[in-house]
C-alpha cells in the first residue's frame, strides 16, 4: 500500500513538473513572437506613422520627436489583444508614449495610446 502511494506521488510530481515546463516553453514561445512583431519593419512604420502625426515635423530639425527606441522591458501582451509597448522619445525617460498595437485586417496598427504628462506639455507648447 505504501509502494503504490509513493508511486502516485512521484507521478503526480512528474506530472505537475512536466506542466510547469510547457507553459514556460509558451510562455517564452509568445515572448519571442512579441518582440519579432515589435522590432519589425511594419511596426518601425506603425510608430513612425503614429509619431509624426503627433510630431507633422518629427524627425526634422524643426520637430520636437527627434528620435525614439523601445523600452524593451514594456513589452507585454494585452490582455483585451494585441501587445503595450511604451516608446521613449529623445532619450529622455519622462517622453515616452505607450501603445497598444494589435492587427487590423491582417496589417499591424497602432489602437490606443498613453502619452506622458511632460511629452503631451512640450507638444502642445510648440502648437501654439
Amino acid at each position: 500500500m505504501k509502494k503504490k502511494w509513493i508511486i502516485v506521488l512521484g507521478m503526480t510530481v512528474i506530472t505537475i513538473f512536466g506542466l510547469g515546463v510547457k507553459f514556460y516553453m509558451d510562455g517564452e514561445k509568445l515572448n519571442e513572437e512579441m518582440m519579432n512583431v515589435i522590432y519589425s519593419d511594419e511596426a518601425k512604420e506603425v510608430f513612425e506613422k503614429r509619431l509624426t502625426n503627433l510630431d507633422a515635423k518629427a524627425f526634422t530639425k524643426e520637430g520636437i520627436i527627434q528620435s525614439y527606441e523601445i523600452n524593451k522591458e514594456s513589452i507585454e501582451r494585452n490582455p483585451m489583444g494585441g501587445i503595450n509597448v511604451t516608446l521613449i522619445i529623445n532619450k529622455d525617460l519622462e517622453w515616452y508614449i505607450t501603445y497598444t498595437l494589435g492587427k487590423q485586417n491582417d496589417k499591424l496598427d497602432g489602437g490606443g495610446a498613453s502619452i506622458s504628462k511632460e511629452l503631451t506639455k512640450k507638444l502642445e507648447l510648440k502648437g501654439s
